[in-house]
């Protein structure tokens, strides 16, 4: 319980799959967690409810991290509840699967808005008010190296949040703030599931060496890592946690 505590963590998206398994493992090493989440209350209070349990503090914050004054009052929420911020973990994400051909103007800026847009904006109240020593930990995607139809617009977003990260790290060196990006490979949630038939999750199952899918939490424990002491000289990476799928 001792590697995070007295850490305050907030974990966007975090409501269900891969941030919930975050929040929870978060909480577990100690840390008070705020809950972000976009329109399931239900479910973040679930989370909340289960962190509470393990005897450490948590709340849940709606926000929209695609609209910058909601990620605003997020932190803003956060400080006058916690009175600090150490860890930011930008897991919220969005896909949209389409040929390049048939991506509209409106599927282009939905996405950047909560992918890139998001993780740009909380990185930037991260680096007005994380404490001397923070961590941010932001989310790509191992399908940058895939070549995948249909993921283009996806892997941009992708793209763009690992330059972010990179630049970050050099910026925010001089307050000992580390900023890494995780790299998911095929990860069993209902959003990685979404408009998949079975051929096509067991033939991207079948891309890691271990023959299966990630799971949540596999993803999460790395998460952990990275916002640890232990990690304090891993900054500016792109780690990838896709069981060697790429």
């Amino acid at each position: 319980m001792a590697a995070l505590t007295g850490k305050v963590a907030i974990v966007t998206g975090a409501s269900r799959g891969i941030g919930r398994a975050i929040a929870l493992t978060l909480a577990q090493k100690g840390a008070s967690v705020v809950v972000n989440y976009a329109g399931n209350a239900l479910k973040a209070q679930e989370v909340v409810a289960e962190i509470e349990k393990l005897g450490v503090q948590a709340i849940s914050i709606q926000a929209d991290v695609g609209n910058v004054a909601d990620i605003e009052e997020l932190f803003q929420k956060t400080i006058a509840h916690f009175g600090k911020v150490d860890i930011l973990v930008n897991n919220a994400g969005t896909i949209i699967y389409k040929p390049i051909a048939e991506i509209t103007e409106a599927d282009f800026d939905k996405i950047f808005a909560v992918n890139v847009k998001g993780t740009f904006f909380a990185c930037q109240q991260a680096a007005q008010h994380l404490a001397v020593g923070g961590r941010i930990i932001n989310f790509s995607s191992s399908t940058t190296g895939m070549f995948l139809p249909t993921y283009s617009v996806y892997v941009a977003t992708k793209g763009a949040v690992e330059q972010i990260t990179r630049v970050l790290s050099k910026e925010l060196g001089a307050k000992q703030i580390t900023v890494n990006v995780i790299s998911p490979g095929p990860t069993d949630t209902e959003l990685f599931r979404e408009g998949k038939t079975d051929e096509q999750i067991n033939r991207l199952a079948q891309m890691s060496a271990f023959n299966k899918l990630g799971d949540v939490q596999e993803i999460a424990d790395v998460v952990a890592f990275l916002a640890s002491d232990e990690a304090r000289w891993v900054t500016g990476q792109n780690v990838r946690v896709n069981g060697g799928a790429v």
